[in-house]
This record gives C-alpha cells, sequence and structure tokens, in this order.
C-alpha cells in the first residue's frame, strides 16, 4: 500500500482548507520552484511524470500540453464539474484542500504561459465553491495569484466559475460553451478541440481537479519520483471513491497498476469486505457510464491498459459494489434514469434512446416487463452503439449517449435469469427481504 499519500495528505486535518495549514504543510514551495525554473522545464517534468488525466477520458497531461498549435495557449479551464453518480473524489480536493488546487492550477498556467485562468465547479457544491473562493482571495492576498507572482514577472487572473447543475458539462466543449455563457451543448471536434478552438475560440487546455492537484508535488519531487509510482502508463497515484455495498465506503489514495480491486474492496484497511459478509455479485470500475466487471475481474490492477483490456475503464475513479442481494434490474435502470434525465437533448440517438431504454427498464421493475423486453433493450441499445461493445461506437456528438447501453447490456449479459424472474413475478424478487439499500436504490 502506498507509503506517503500525495494529494490527500492534509485532507483529515480540521483546518486543512485554511492558508495558513497550507504554507505550515509545504504549500505554494512547488510553485516557487516552478517559478525558478523555465516553462519548458515545468512541462517537462510533467510528460517525465506521466501523469493521466483524472477526469475520465485518461488522456496524458503533458501530451494535451504539447498537442497544442504554434500559437500561445489563451486559456488554462480546470473542470471540477464532477456530476457522475457516486463519484466524490474532486468534491474531496475542492471542499478539503482548495490551495493545493489554486497551486496546481497557477503552476500550469505558468508552464503553458496562460495569463487567464478558470476553475468551472459544480453549482451544487456548496461548501467547495465558498472554501475554494476564499482560498482564491487568500492566495491573491498572498501573492500566489495576481501580478508578478512571489516576485517574479509572471502574472495571472483567476477565476472560480460555478456551474449550473448540467452532468453534460463535465464533457469540456460543453463546459466551454456554459463558460461563455451558453447552454451546455457539447461541440462536434473536429473542429472544436478545445486545444485548437476553445473557449472564446482561442487554444485552450482544459485539465481535471485531480490532475492539478498532483502538480506542486510534482514539481517539488520530479516527474521521475511520480513515475516511480505505479507501472506502466498507470504512474502515480490515484483517488477512488468506493461506495455501495462494502463495509468502509470512502476515498482512498493508492498506488496504480499495484493495487487490485480486491485489495480496494477486501482489504481490511480499505473497503474492509461486503457488509454482512455476502458474496459480490458486480462492481462498477469507473463511474456509472462504465461497464460492469464480475468475480472474475476482482485481481484486475487498477491499471488503465488492464481495465480498458478487460472492456471497462477506470474512468471517473468511482467504484461501486454490488453483492448478491443487489437487483441488477433496480441499479441498471436508475442509472439509465439518470442519464436520460442528463441527456442535453441534441443528437437523435441519446435524447430518444435513453428515453425509450428507461420507460422499457421501468415497465421491468414495476411488473409489467414482457420476456421478448430483454431483445428490445439490446436492440435499442444496438442502435445508440452499434455493437454494443467497449468502448462504444460513436454516433453522437459527446460520449454520453453511447456510454447509456453499458450498465443494461452487462446486467443482461450476465444477470439474465434475474429479469426473467423479475418479469414473472411481476415484482422484484428482492423485495421480500426489504434489503435494497446501496447500489440498488
Amino acid at each position: 500500500m502506498l507509503n506517503e499519500p500525495i494529494v490527500t495528505k492534509r485532507v483529515e486535518l480540521d483546518d486543512s482548507h485554511t492558508l495558513q495549514r497550507y504554507l505550515a504543510t509545504g504549500g505554494y514551495e512547488g510553485l516557487k520552484k516552478a517559478l525558478s525554473m523555465t516553462r519548458e522545464q515545468v512541462r517537462e517534468e510533467v510528460t517525465k511524470a506521466s501523469l493521466l488525466g483524472r477526469g475520465g477520458a485518461g488522456f496524458p497531461a503533458g501530451r494535451k500540453w504539447s498537442m497544442l498549435r504554434q500559437a500561445p495557449v489563451s486559456y488554462l479551464v480546470v473542470n471540477g464539474d464532477e456530476s457522475e453518480p457516486a463519484t466524490f473524489k474532486d468534491h474531496l480536493l475542492v471542499e478539503r484542500d482548495p490551495h493545493q488546487l489554486i497551486e496546481g492550477t497557477v503552476i500550469a498556467a505558468y508552464a503553458l504561459g496562460v495569463t487567464q485562468a478558470f476553475i468551472f465547479i459544480r453549482g451544487e457544491f456548496a461548501l467547495g465553491i465558498e472554501r475554494l473562493t476564499a482560498a482564491c482571495n487568500e492566495a491573491y492576498g498572498h501573492n500566489a495569484v495576481g501580478k508578478n507572482i512571489f516576485g517574479s514577472d509572471f502574472s495571472v487572473d483567476l477565476v472560480i466559475h460555478p456551474g449550473a447543475g448540467a452532468y453534460i458539462c463535465g464533457e469540456e466543449t460543453s463546459l466551454i460553451e456554459s463558460l461563455e455563457g451558453n447552454r451546455g451543448f457539447p461541440r462536434i471536434k473536429p473542429p472544436f478541440f478545445p486545444a485548437v478552438t476553445g473557449l472564446y475560440g482561442e487554444p485552450t487546455v482544459v485539465n481535471n481537479v485531480e490532475t492539478m492537484s498532483n502538480l506542486p508535488w510534482i514539481v517539488l519531487n520530479g516527474g521521475d519520483a511520480f513515475a516511480a509510482l505505479g507501472q506502466g502508463s498507470s504512474a502515480g497515484t490515484r483517488l477512488f471513491a468506493l461506495s455501495g455495498r462494502v463495509k468502509n465506503p470512502g476515498w482512498y489514495e493508492l498506488e496504480m497498476s499495484k493495487t487490485t480491486f480486491r485489495d480496494l474492496i477486501y482489504d481490511k484497511n480499505l473497503g474492509g469486505g461486503i457488509i454482512g459478509d455476502k458474496k459480490i455479485k458486480a462492481f462498477i470500475p469507473g463511474g456509472v457510464s462504465a461497464p460492469w466487471f464480475f468475480e472474475e475481474h476482482l485481481d484486475l490492477g487498477l491499471d488503465q491498459d488492464a481495465v480498458a483490456k478487460a472492456g471497462s475503464m477506470l474512468g471517473s475513479g468511482s467504484v461501486v459494489v454490488m453483492d448478491e442481494t443487489t437487483c441488477p434490474v433496480r441499479a441498471s435502470w436508475r442509472i439509465t434514469r439518470f442519464f436520460h434525465r442528463e441527456s442535453c437533448g441534441q443528437c437523435t440517438p441519446c435524447r430518444e434512446g435513453s428515453g425509450w431504454l428507461e420507460k422499457i427498464m421501468r415497465r421491468i421493475e414495476e411488473g409489467s416487463g414482457r420476456p421478448e423486453d430483454l431483445d428490445l433493450l439490446m436492440d435499442v441499445c444496438d442502435s445508440i452503439a452499434p455493437g454494443v461493445t467497449w468502448p462504444p461506437q460513436q454516433t453522437t456528438i459527446c460520449v454520453l449517449g453511447p456510454s447509456i447501453p453499458s450498465s443494461i447490456a452487462s446486467a443482461i449479459r450476465h444477470c439474465r435469469d434475474e429479469f426473467l424472474e423479475h418479469i414473472t413475478l411481476g415484482h422484484c424478487p428482492y423485495e421480500k427481504d426489504h434489503i435494497l439499500t446501496g447500489a440498488a436504490r
């Protein structure tokens, strides 16, 4: 297990969100070191670190920074619109260590030569917005943000921008549309790759909260030290949000690759095992848009490539555990209902298909299902994401639509008998035990 955390070393302190505690625990030393280096040197350290984006796509941060046209980057945007059910790692960092996020953002701005940065944060994070705004004001007062930072010739302005609560704004081009004051509709790529045509039509870098929070440590300790943790392309540590039918739900910062899902779920110092020592039925490895995993996948490492090869993704860092008493019909229906509600409505497969899936799933859940509904569900899933494979075939502007079939297809393929039992009985077979809790609710 990890000897010393990187992004969570302060979060259990009562005053971890204050400037005083941040400075007392080495805060802003990474920024001071970065300002003593050239921009190219800072970018090189991030590239050597092999820091994968922690927002879901897992694209290397250093490579994203390098995929820019020759014109200078105009804007840096930090994506804090963490909106997927059961995903709460960025929420933790925003609330408990906002100065670390600000320091990482300023380091990135310096490395990219950006003078205007935005942190886009989910509007429902009331305490997080309050603390991040207060930290931003403290950072300005400490000269960690603003003009001639720490006596250097580098200046940057930082804006905290609350969103309006749309899940789709977690997609970077929708986020940019929202920042511009428009409705959060995804943009067509190409031509609207943010690094080419982003905020206000200018080259823009969009990175995740956890990605930014790693930068102070990387600059202080070097990219090689970060890359020495984990294995292969999955370097460093990563925050995981563990929930569902486990004894110790919560957040865990773990070394990638060398830690397995079995470790995360069953280790007494981590998840602690299944509630009531029941058997595991399934678990979602990377947010509710990811295909489900099952008992045979427990020994997979928390490794982006290994999880992808097995047919899913680490995604948002959310691991949701379902035990033998979890109803797969209700679990997959609730996920589908969320996506249907959060579809922006721009693309027909997502707008219409999600509604059809939700209606059929609700019919089964409420006891009016028919055996032929299972084939109908898979047929609609195939229309949204041809082949119903992972990664999904793209039929919409963003990946929300093709991700919708994941939970339904996983549940039907592995728990078909339970769907048929649900249909035959005309009600949930688990209802009599009153144990529909956790992931099944």
